[in-house]
């Protein structure tokens, strides 16, 4: 019988950084016992009041290589705000993963969460960041390290993007993990909205959440990303069924509104996508780099989360193209079309 640790690593194969390393390392951020690295990108002459977009990698990756993939520092550079890559180390996880799943690591004022909020406050303070334009996102268990965030440090982040990633307060173990992976045994909508409920004492207003998900998606199921829509839908008192629905590029895109028409909640099914982050390097807004678990599907999540958080001068258009696409479907509209995107990732019946 494999290994855990032989199992993760046949999911995830090993990324070296490919291509310049093109991040600096943040020292004496205060929080150093916990053991992770961290690791920061700020633009050249990057004026005070900018953004910050704090960023994680999947297990077996490195900050650089999922930033040389995903292409944040393109768009920082671009656009002007502050990148910090926190990075795990083999002490901690000997495949380089967030431990999302330990309650030692993801409890306010404890193990990563507290160290990755300390890195923070060192990089805000450094460089005069604007506290009210800080956001976090992850692929896989940096992903579901993103959620643990959001939940334990809601006043912290102004918005959250979860890729193939995995609702919090859902595991405690090595064992629970793997199964909440594969969508086995996810709690109610009630459990998941109370889980983030008890997590600090914050009572709103509330991180804004994107969730992206491949619906071809074998590592981590589909159903977990669909349980982390539920978890911040029942935190932000909105109702399953969903202020507005669109198909772009594959992207079969919910919206939710909040009370003041604000979008609180979005998710993306990405028709056909297996586990990884989505990307599109092509054309003139396009960034990052195909590889593993970088998936060029001609929807650049990068851009789009960016967009959404107001961190970009421009709102992006998106460009058809030749992309590997699901079976084709039968469908009178748009609808009929993220409904069949859903019944082929299990989400519906």
């Amino acid at each position: 019988m494999r290994s855990i640790a032989d199992t993760i690593t046949r999911l995830h194969p090993k990324i070296g950084a490919t291509g310049t390393d093109r991040l600096s390392d943040l020292p004496d951020f205060g929080a150093s016992a916990s053991g992770l690295r961290a690791r920061c990108y700020v633009p050249d002459d990057l004026p005070a009041g900018a953004p910050l977009v704090v960023v994680l990698h999947g297990c077996t990756q490195t900050a650089a290589a999922y930033d040389h993939g995903s292409g944040w520092s393109e768009l920082a550079d671009r656009h002007g705000f502050a990148l910090l890559f926190p990075e795990q180390t083999r002490a901690n996880n000997p495949n380089l993963c967030f431990n999302w799943f330990l309650p030692a690591d993801t409890t306010r004022g404890q193990g990563e969460v507290a160290a990755i909020c300390a890195m923070i406050e060192k990089i805000r303070a450094a460089h005069a960041l604007d506290p009210a334009r800080v956001f976090v996102t992850g692929l896989s268990a940096g992903g579901a390290m993103a959620s643990a965030l959001l939940a334990t440090y809601p006043d912290v982040f102004a918005g959250g993007a979860i890729i193939a990633g995995l609702p919090y307060g859902t595991a405690s173990s090595v064992g629970q993990a793997m199964e909440r992976m594969r969508g086995s045994g996810l709690p109610d909508a009630a459990t998941l909205t109370r889980a983030v409920r008890d997590a600090s004492p914050h009572q709103g207003p509330w991180p804004r959440v994107s969730v992206w998900h491949g619906t071809a998606d074998h590592t981590v199921a589909p159903a977990t990303g669909e349980a982390v829509v539920a978890q911040w839908l029942g935190v932000h008192d909105l109702s399953a069924g969903p202020s507005e629905t669109a198909l772009v590029d594959g992207d079969a895109q919910r919206i939710w509104h909040d009370g003041d028409g604000r979008v609180a909640v979005e998710a993306h099914a990405i028709a056909g996508m297996a586990h990884g982050t989505p990307i599109d390097p092509m054309g003139e807004d396009g960034c990052g780099a195909g590889g593993a678990y970088m998936l060029d599907v001609g929807v650049s999540s990068t851009l789009r989360i960016a967009e959404s958080w107001g961190l970009t001068d421009t709102i992006a258009v998106p460009r058809a193209r030749a992309r590997p696409a699901a079976p084709p479907q039968a469908a009178n509209g748009v609808g009929d079309i993220i409904e069949g995107a859903l019944r082929a990732a299990g989400l519906m019946r």
